[in-house]
């Protein structure tokens, strides 16, 4: 049986990734902030990382913020990592990281090369944006009468629990090095996107269509987060919608 380490084990992926691995009979620690007895702030280190980590055959790496600290979250779990002899970590990025100037995409694609320069053995996925996200960012958009989008952008979304299956794959095979990107079955503009889901969250919004600036603008319109050659994924974001909301009212 192998002891494994997931790190954001409560998040959005990390808890389907946990269920996985534990359903196929491995040993798992949830690593979290939060989750006793493994509560570690993965910024800040320390014995607790220590004695997460003791004893442990494969990270997966889930754990992530777009508020910042990735990288020193990512360069103590190597360390850590290191000193306990752990012989293989997997992380989750997102596709285009080297393609879309965005900030976070940029602290992203310096934890992959943390990682490929710390001396484990590593896997890394890349996928696209979670239906999960899109969800949260138009709840966030549909609170104004008017729904506001950057236009000319689209996206490619993915079921979480498909990437779940794939991470967990990985974690019980051998380190497998940059794999092949993962993404959601089909590109769709965000204006259908948002559609779908105010038709499924019952909700009446007019939606507008606006041009933005600068350089991640140009770099999301251009296409750098997707990728039409792997669309591996079956789920589409009306099914997610119709599992999440099911039959809402209009307002």
């Amino acid at each position: 049986m192998t002891t494994i380490l997931v790190t954001g084990g409560t998040g959005t992926l990390g808890r389907h990734v946990t269920e996985r691995l534990r359903a196929a009979g491995h040993e798992v620690r949830v690593l979290s902030r939060h989750s006793r007895p493994y509560a570690v702030d993965l910024r800040e280190g320390g014995p607790a990382l220590e004695a997460a980590v003791a004893g442990v055959d494969t990270i997966v790496h889930c754990a992530s913020s777009p508020r910042g600290g990735d990288e020193r979250a990512a360069t103590n779990l190597i360390a850590a990592a290191r000193r306990a002899g752990v012989g293989h970590l997997v992380y989750i990025s997102i596709v285009g990281i080297d393609r879309a100037p965005l900030g976070y995409y940029r602290t992203k694609l310096t934890v992959e090369r943390l990682i490929e320069e710390s001396g484990l053995g590593w896997t890394v996925l890349r996928t696209t944006q979670f239906h999960d996200l899109l969800v949260r960012v138009f709840q966030a958009l549909a609170k104004l009468p008017v729904m506001l989008l950057p236009a000319g952008v689209r996206d490619q979304p993915v079921e979480v629990a498909e990437v779940a299956d794939r991470l967990a794959e990985l974690a019980v095979g051998t380190p497998a090095g940059r794999v092949e990107d993962m993404a959601g079955p089909a590109v769709r503009t965000l204006e259908s996107l948002a559609h779908a889901y105010l038709k499924a969250a019952g909700q009446r919004r007019a939606v507008l269509n606006v041009p933005l600036a600068g350089e991640a603008y140009r770099g999301f319109r251009a296409g750098g987060h997707l990728a039409p050659e792997r669309a591996v994924g079956k789920g589409t974001f009306e099914e997610h919608l119709a599992a999440r909301f099911g039959g809402a009212r209009q307002e």
